[in-house]
């Protein structure tokens, strides 16, 4: 018995310090890591908290991580009064009587595993994998713990008026272009994902996001909706590269809930099936257009550094510096 505890203990050691490592390496390059810490889990310590004028508890760099020791620590906490309401997207109250989440596992049809592995819980809340935030609560989050989102990444090649594809002066590489959505909550420009729905696969989810943010399915006829189907069905059975999965350093995230995302790039080669496609915004989207790639690029939350990784695979132009880059994290 000794010996198996032992075991546990050593396993759960490695598994904390694995997990550790891969947050740090992670978060450095999902921040524009520029060989200081300044940006590390940076987003997530942002005030006002979006959509209130809650002003979260300041934490310096130093002690983001949860191995520092803190013992003044005094976060805020806050769960906002659309989260309290109970909608079904959302969670109850940790103090609820009848509230017994199954975290880091599948809990009926609500994932409450991370895509990074196992996460802590301190008092019946589950902890932020990647630090601390100023914050405890939901915030704006349904989910205690990880919140599920997917990301589509569509793009295709920028071409001329006779077809031809467009380099960059300065780089000499092609110019890739990607759909992306102005979001309404925060005017900012994003790419066209959302939340993944109980029991709902990500393939699903991330066709589901795309038509109702970029084309507006939701208020197409049901003719128009087969025709939209039949087209993006082309699109996204084509072949696709996984760009990003895991923990999201974004704004509304909390010491006990947090977001995750898989990020898919599906690339129109051709441009024929997009051409295909009449963009349209809707639902949370207040504008979409296809936007040229490239290190110019401001966008939401961790948006800019997943485009970032698309235009590496794809050898597609990203900066007009063409000096060596940062190499061997």
């Amino acid at each position: 018995m000794a010996f198996r505890k032992r075991r546990a203990l050593q396993s759960a050691y490695i598994r904390n310090s694995f997990s550790s490592c891969w947050f740090y390496h992670n978060s450095i390059i999902m921040s524009g890591y520029n060989g200081a810490k300044e940006n590390f889990h940076s987003k997530a310590r942002t005030s006002p908290y979006p959509g209130s004028q809650v002003e979260r508890s300041q934490v310096p760099n130093e002690k983001v991580g949860w191995l520092v020791e803190w013992q003044d620590y005094s976060p805020v906490e806050y769960t906002a009064q659309s989260v309290l309401a109970g909608p079904k997207w959302a969670d109850p109250q940790i103090s609820e009587s009848n509230f017994f989440p199954k975290f880091n596992e599948k809990d009926g049809r609500v994932e409450r595993k991370s895509q990074n592995g196992l996460y802590e819980i301190e008092n019946g809340r589950p902890r932020n994998p990647a630090g601390r935030t100023g914050l405890v609560g939901r915030g704006l989050l349904g989910r205690w713990g990880p919140n599920h989102a997917a990301d589509p990444i569509i793009t295709r090649w920028k071409r001329d008026e006779s077809g031809n594809k467009i380099t960059h002066p300065v780089s000499g590489k092609s110019i890739l272009q990607f759909v992306a959505i102005k979001r309404k909550d925060c005017g900012e420009w994003a790419i066209p994902g959302g939340m993944v729905d109980p029991g709902e696969k990500i393939s699903a989810t991330l066709k589901r996001e795309f038509g109702e943010e970029a084309l507006n399915s939701k208020q197409k006829s049901s003719a128009e909706k087969r025709k939209m189907e039949k087209q993006l069905q082309k699109l996204f059975s084509e072949e696709h590269l996984v760009i990003y999965k895991g923990y999201v350093d974004d704004p509304r995230n909390t010491d006990n809930a947090w977001m995750e995302t898989e990020a898919v790039n599906y690339h129109d080669e051709t441009g024929e099936i997009m051409d295909n496609i009449t963009l349209e915004a809707g639902d949370d989207a207040g504008r979409v257009k296809w936007v040229d790639i490239s290190d110019k690029l401001k966008l939401y939350a961790s948006h800019s550094q997943f485009i970032k990784l698309v235009a590496e695979k794809r050898d597609a132009h990203w900066s007009e510096d063409s000096g060596p880059g940062c190499h061997g994290l």
